[in-house]
């Protein structure tokens, strides 16, 4: 006869699930207030203590946390047969668990104390174990899922499929639980974006920004983390000394040098009026020349993988300037909260391939020379840091005028044209997305860029291409995209 575990802090529609089960001819194992529900309902139970020879102790704090319970969760059921036996556990074959109200509990003002008896251990084990093993067992850890479940049931069973779906859903369960549970018990911010909305900062323990080394200044900011992360990711894309100079997660001025003071001095003059009070991120050591260089800017942070002593003692002079050692390793994964739940993406690391030129397409216009191409390059690799619609311009391994965040491609055109002013002749343009008409492109014409690189993949490319012809500006397509939002 199949085992159900059933061990649920929100009783919703618990009975009618526990009494669809018993039809179904499933055996329940349940602790505590879950089995006297059960019970209640007039419903067969056997408590966990029966099963595990041992008691709930701890004032409830251990109950599931066994051999017998946890054996019958993750054995393999044809491999570990033998051993089950001989260690007399029986299989589990469905595992249904909700978990204490964390996130509840907190909000509703109760004590650190009471906080902490919240957290949910035995739970979330339960049903990491049973999603691990979902080749064998079905998990679920929401009441609106018990309908399937009791179909499932009455039914013909739990196909591979089904039950490969609740453990994705499991997992996602508990590591957004663990999120929260570590949000609450993270290093306090002063406060989050605005000064009425409560913040912290937590750490995987890997390398990176979370885990920096400060070496002097005020203490690290909600904003100042967000702008310090868009700053390393600008500088890092780069293999030539760069310097990001960053505002609001966006660049006022990316470029590189022969060195990393050359970097800093062109990455300033693309806009030297919004990188006051921003964030520097380099990717090589700061030397004593861009220390100088620094030193007369207001600027909130500034992070790279080292610092020459020199350049170190003088740029902790400036007493509120917050100087971060960050090493160079980023996340493989981007998460984003959405309500009732979490985007997780791979992060764009300029892994596709139309990220390297080899394998760009030249749509028309002559073959670029190779001082234009390597602008293209700078330029392509940089527009990947700007929000989208993104459209940067670009000379000499520097920008010289960034449109972001607009809501169509042409104001974005105009921005970085606006930006550039003067420099706008003879730069070039990259767009991270295509040209969904023409007409973006013809105001970097009719600024007088000298080419440009984009995706391309629009129904209208032809528009485009024709436009670009009619200018005489090469264009290069590279069938890859790099929206960021």
């Amino acid at each position: 006869m199949p085992k159900a575990l059933v061990s649920v802090y929100d009783k919703t529609g618990l009975e009618e699930l526990a009494v669809g089960l018993n039809s179904a001819g499933w055996d329940i194992i349940s602790t505590g207030s879950t089995a006297k529900t059960i019970s209640t309902a007039g419903v067969p139970v056997t408590p966990v203590e029966d099963v595990t020879g041992f008691p709930e102790c701890f004032e409830g704090r251990v109950k599931t946390l066994h051999p017998k319970i946890h054996g019958g969760i993750l054995a393999k059921r044809a491999e570990h047969a033998d051993q089950m036996a001989e260690l007399g556990i029986e299989p589990i074959d469905l595992v249904i668990v909700n978990l204490y109200p964390f996130e509840e509990t907190v909000a509703s003002g109760a004590s650190r104390a009471e906080c902490i008896e919240q957290i949910d251990i035995g739970g979330p084990a339960m049903v990491r174990a049973a999603a691990k093993n979902h080749a064998s067992v079905a998990v679920v850890v929401n009441p609106n899922q018990y309908p399937e479940i009791l179909e499932a049931v009455a039914g013909s069973g739990f196909t591979d499929e089904l039950r490969s779906e609740l453990a994705a859903k499991a997992f996602a369960h508990t590591a957004a639980y663990d999120m929260v549970v570590a949000g609450w018990m993270s290093e306090p911010l002063r406060y989050g974006e605005n000064p009425h909305q409560g913040a912290g900062v937590y750490s995987t323990g890997s390398a990176g920004l979370a885990n920096a080394t400060q070496f002097g200044g005020k203490e690290m900011s909600f904003n100042n983390y967000q702008d310090t992360d868009a700053a390393i990711r600008a500088a890092w894309d780069h293999e030539d000394p760069c310097v990001a100079v960053i505002k609001h997660a966006n660049p006022c001025g990316v470029a590189i040098g022969s060195d990393i003071a050359e970097a800093h001095r062109k990455a300033h003059a693309c806009d030297p009026v919004s990188a006051y009070g921003g964030v520097i991120a380099t990717n090589r050591e700061v030397s004593l020349e861009l220390a100088q260089q620094v030193k007369p800017i207001f600027t909130e942070v500034i992070a790279a993988p080292s610092f020459d002593p020199e350049a170190l003692a003088l740029l902790q002079t400036k007493k509120n300037l917050r100087i971060l050692q960050v090493e160079n390793q980023q996340a493989a994964f981007d998460y984003k909260p959405i309500s009732g739940g979490m985007l997780v993406q791979e992060r764009d690391t300029l892994q596709a391939a139309g990220d390297d030129p080899a394998n760009w397409t030249l749509a028309v216009g002559e073959p670029a020379d190779e001082a234009t191409l390597a602008d293209l390059e700078f330029a392509w690799r940089t527009v990947r840091a700007v929000k989208s619609n993104a459209i940067l311009l670009a000379h000499d391994g520097a920008t010289v005028g960034v449109g972001m965040g607009q809501v169509n491609r042409v104001d974005s055109c105009h921005l970085a044209v606006d930006r550039a002013g003067d420099r706008a002749p003879g730069s070039v343009a990259a767009s991270d997305a295509f040209f969904p008409f023409a007409d973006g492109f013809e105001v970097l014409a009719q600024a007088g860029i000298r080419a440009v690189v984009q995706p391309g993949g629009s129904i209208r490319d032809s528009e485009v291409i024709q436009a670009a012809q009619a200018a005489g500006i090469t264009m290069y397509l590279t069938g890859s995209r790099h929206f960021f939002h």
